[in-house]
Parts: C-alpha cells; structure tokens; sequence
C-alpha cells in the first residue's frame, strides 16, 4: 500500500517518508528501475551526479532490503536461457538470440531485456486489457466520452465537466480491477483541463 519510489527515496535520503520531495522521488524511480535493470555504481552515479563510491552503498542497501529483486533477475535470465524467449504474465514472448552470445554487450543487453521484457511487456499487457474495459464500461453509459491519449500506465480522457466525477469514479474502478494481482493494482485519477494541469 505504499509508494515504492517514496520508500526507496526514504531509504536512501534517510528523510521520513512525508518529508520526501518530488525531486528525491523521481531520483529513487531512477534507482528502482535502473538497479532492477542492471545498472552499475558507475551509471547510478552518473544519472544521480553522486560519487561511485555512494553508489555502491546504494545499490548494496537496495539488494539488502529488497533481497528478492537479485533472486527474480537471476530466475527470469535463467528461464530465458532455458527457453530462448522472455515471456509476460499473459504469455506475450519476446526472443532473444543473443543470451548466449560470446560478445558480452550483446549477451549483456540480451539479459536486461530477460528482466525488463517480463515486467513492462506484462504492464502493456495489463494496460491494453484496462483500455479496453474503460472504453466498454464508458461507451454503454457515456457515448460522447472519449479516451484520446494512451500515455505508458496512464489514459487520457476527454469529458464534459459536469461528467468529469462519475466518468474518473468508473475508469478507476475498471482500471483497477482489469487483472487480478498481489498486491492489487492502485489507479490515481486526476482531474484537470489539460493532462499537464491533471498532474
């Protein structure tokens, strides 16, 4: 039920969590997302601008609290060796030729997308099913709103103010329950004239 970049940035800032800034969180994404993927103390210092030597503890003190991480990298390269695909929650592959390659960049990047392909070829996945559900849910109680942008794990959606409580009531509760998982999957929505002014 928490924020996972919150925590992180909590973590590593050693700051409370409601002390933590937008600019921290952004900075723990990098450091969710770029640890999970392979990236070394060298590129975590370099995005972060922080010097190597706190990178590492970083990268140390992620894989101590989050020990399950280096264990799901490790299965998902192994099963990918194994079959010579990378495969979603809902069976979508992805192959890849090269995670045997001798030339170790290409084996190297091959094995990234091994771990990187499962979790947002998944997040596709699940984002195409709740797009989907969205526009059946609204389109037999709303027909004149329309979902105009598609922007990574967020919809876009047009609609008359006066709607504008009752459409983002349904499109969160579709967006939330279009697949099961543990834990379940949390929809913010905003409401605003622009996407820009939405965030």
């Amino acid at each position: 039920g928490e924020d996972i970049h919150a925590r992180t940035s909590s973590e590593i800032f050693d700051v409370s969590l409601e002390l933590v800034t937008l600019t921290q969180r952004r900075e723990a994404k990098a450091v969710n997302f770029g640890i999970m993927y392979g990236k070394t103390p060298f590129g975590l210092a370099k995005e972060l601008g922080i010097p190597q030597s706190v990178a590492s503890k970083i990268i140390k003190r992620y894989f101590e609290r989050y020990a399950g991480v280096a264990k799901i990298r490790e299965e998902l390269i192994k099963k990918a060796k194994a079959t010579g695909y990378a495969e979603t929650l809902f069976g979508r592959k992805r192959y890849l030729p090269d995670l045997n390659n001798k030339n170790m960049g290409l084996r190297g990047f091959a094995e990234r997308n091994a771990i990187n392909s499962p979790v947002q070829g998944t997040a596709s996945d699940i984002m195409k099913i709740a797009m989907t559900k969205v526009w059946e849910k609204l389109h037999k109680e709303y027909k004149d709103v329309e979902i105009i942008l598609h922007v990574h794990d967020e919809l876009v959606i047009e609609v008359q103010e006066d709607m504008a409580e009752k459409v983002s009531n349904i499109v969160k509760l579709e967006m939330e329950n279009a697949v099961k998982l543990d834990p379940a999957l949390v929809v913010d929505v905003n409401i605003g004239d622009t996407w820009l002014a939405a965030h």
